[in-house]
């Protein structure tokens, strides 16, 4: 009878502890997070540029996206050779509009917008609300330490279906992730840029080096941020469709 009264309270406490560390792991994600988003419905200004393996320009690409609460976004394309286009993510949901079509595209969230940088990277910015995880334990991260989140997909509708995280200890931001798609293959390396490198506040812009085929660097720069909730109509496929010019 004590052995099984043991054996009960350790099972509790166990399942206790898996608990917390399963908060504990929520928590660090949300902090992180606001270095990336910095509020649940935004307007975000985004240059996409790719550079070749000898550092010059390749492609370079405007975007204005609006990430908006309950996994919703939707991407405009400004530069010249995408005039008109845009992208819709609804959860899982992604789909391309093209000017002159009245039939939304489906299409696939690894699938890119330009060089290394897929749909999912630009449209969607949360890692706490799609990931769950663990803490593999602290580690030091160019000579500070930092903490080594390991992430497994939420839905099977992410671009990435695992990420290795290192965020800095003290505050909470992200330093690097290695991305991995479905097959469980190394996709892309990321690192992040900061505005105030001694106190950061923000991410200015996420680097991704491939890992798979090109081995070129994409550098994903956010311009500006600022509050925009829009309107519901703009989050319909049909409706976008229907309505080429919104603004």
């Amino acid at each position: 009878m004590k052995k099984t009264l043991l054996l009960t309270a350790f099972a509790l406490a166990c399942a206790a502890f898996t608990a917390h560390a399963a908060d504990d792991v929520a928590t660090l994600l949300k902090a992180a997070d606001r270095y990336r988003t910095g509020a649940d419905n935004l307007q975000v200004e985004t240059q996409v540029t790719v550079f070749n393996r000898d550092g010059s320009t390749d492609k370079e690409r405007r975007y204005t996206v609006f990430t908006q609460a309950e996994h919703k976004s939707l991407v405009l394309m400004r530069s010249p050779a995408e005039a008109g286009q845009k992208v819709l993510m609804l959860g899982d949901d992604f789909w391309l509009l093209l000017p002159g079509s009245q039939r939304p595209m489906r299409i696939t969230p690894s699938q890119k917008l330009l060089g290394d940088a897929s749909t999912g990277d630009i449209a969607t910015m949360s890692w706490s609300e799609d990931y769950t995880g663990s803490l593999v334990g602290e580690e030091q991260c160019d000579g500070r330490p930092c903490l080594h989140l390991s992430l497994q997909a939420a839905r099977k509708g992410l671009s990435y279906q695992r990420i290795e995280l290192w965020i800095g200890k003290a505050r909470r931001e992200p330093l690097r992730a290695e991305l991995y798609v479905q097959s469980d293959k190394l996709a892309k390396l990321a690192s992040f840029e900061f505005d105030k490198p001694a106190a950061p506040t923000l991410v200015t812009t996420m680097v991704l080096a491939d890992k798979l085929s090109s081995h070129k660097e994409t550098r994903v720069r956010y311009l500006s941020r600022q509050a925009k909730q829009v309107p519901e109509t703009w989050l319909n496929p049909m409706f976008l469709a229907r309505n080429p010019a919104l603004e």
